[in-house]
């Protein structure tokens, strides 16, 4: 699937608001790409199906991870709010003919992260919380912080979201917490 079929099967599937969602997340992406040498590409790929099936019904969605199992990453089991990335990743390549696995790797972690990220997983990760229409308070740091460190600035997504999630009295994704914690291991950061 090359970009302008990503494109047009995002357009079909998806309502206006989440689709220049997905357009401000593929520029944040190719931005981020870029700056960090990775491949603009694949980034724009990722970007473009991360929401793919964000607007699916939970039954079709809980529907998808049973037909495919050994690539559901255990999702029935985890929050539904990460359900819709492990969807997407699936039908990308289940249906829509994706073959690069980094790319189907940062659409399955773009929600919750997952330890051992990528720096493609890392910049989708990332675009996806910084794009131009988010305006939550703290995302002008973010968005200063991921031009300077990825690492510092995942720290600081990871804790934002999970500060979040843990506040509206929802359970945490257990591969948010391990994707914290790797990060923190790996970046030799002090935590703070």
């Amino acid at each position: 699937m090359d970009l302008k079929q990503a494109k047009e099967l995002v357009r079909g599937r998806l309502s206006d608001k989440r689709y220049e969602h997905t357009i401000n997340v593929k520029k944040m992406a190719v931005k981020l790409a870029k700056h960090y040498g990775t491949d603009p590409e694949q980034a724009a790929l990722a970007a473009l199906l991360h929401d793919a099936a964000k607007e699916l019904p939970k039954d079709e969605m809980r529907a998808i991870m049973q037909a495919y199992p050994q690539y559901a990453q255990g999702g029935e089991a985890r929050p539904t709010p990460v359900w819709h990335g492990i969807c997407a990743a699936i039908l990308a390549r289940t249906e829509w003919g994706v073959t690069d696995e980094a790319v189907l790797s940062a659409i399955a972690c773009h929600t919750a992260g997952k330890a051992g990220m990528t720096q493609l997983d890392k910049i989708l990760y990332l675009a996806d919380m910084t794009s131009a229409e988010r305006d939550w308070p703290g995302v002008e740091k973010l968005r200063k912080l991921e031009m300077k460190d990825l690492d510092a600035a995942m720290l600081a997504a990871l804790k934002q979201t999970n500060g979040f999630v843990l506040s509206e009295g929802k359970p945490l994704d257990p591969e948010s917490k391990a994707a914290y914690e790797d990060i923190l291991a790996h970046s030799g950061q002090n935590e703070g």
